[in-house]
């Protein structure tokens, strides 16, 4: 039984292997056999509200279309998207909806009060409905 334990123990280990079945390459750490496995490189971008928004909802309520992202290197694309449409898409409701309650950059210096109140509901209006249209779907 000695002799067949060092026969084995003296016996040279492939330092790479791939299982035929998976396709799956492995190579040599030590006495195992670790799988090399890397994920694909994905552009960097920086995320401005829209961004985070639509990252966490897709972490927390859609964790299978989160991973599946993931694995495909498809997410930060996916993000980035969407940030830029919901960007576009706010601006273009806020002039829609400025244009509709005659908001003019004169009322700037005649009534602030009016005119930030009003410019601050217009917003929260426009987002609330990219939130509805985009980040939360």
């Amino acid at each position: 039984m000695n002799e067949e334990k060092k026969k084995y123990m003296n016996s040279e280990l492939p330092k790479t292997k791939i299982d035929e079945r998976t396709g799956i390459e492995y190579h040599l750490e030590g006495d195992y056999y670790i799988p090399n496995l890397a994920m694909p490189k994905q552009e960097k971008i920086i995320l401005n509200k829209y961004g985070r928004m639509r990252l966490k909802y897709l972490k927390e309520h859609k964790k299978a279309e989160y991973t599946i992202m993931i694995m495909n290197g498809t997410l930060n694309t996916h993000i980035k998207e969407i940030q830029e449409i919901a960007d576009n898409r706010v601006q273009q409701i806020i002039s829609e909806l400025k244009a509709k309650s005659n908001l003019t950059e004169d009322m700037k210096n005649t009534d602030v009060f009016h005119w930030v109140g009003t410019m601050n509901a217009i917003k929260a209006q426009a987002e609330e409905i990219v939130f509805s249209e985009l980040i939360y779907v």
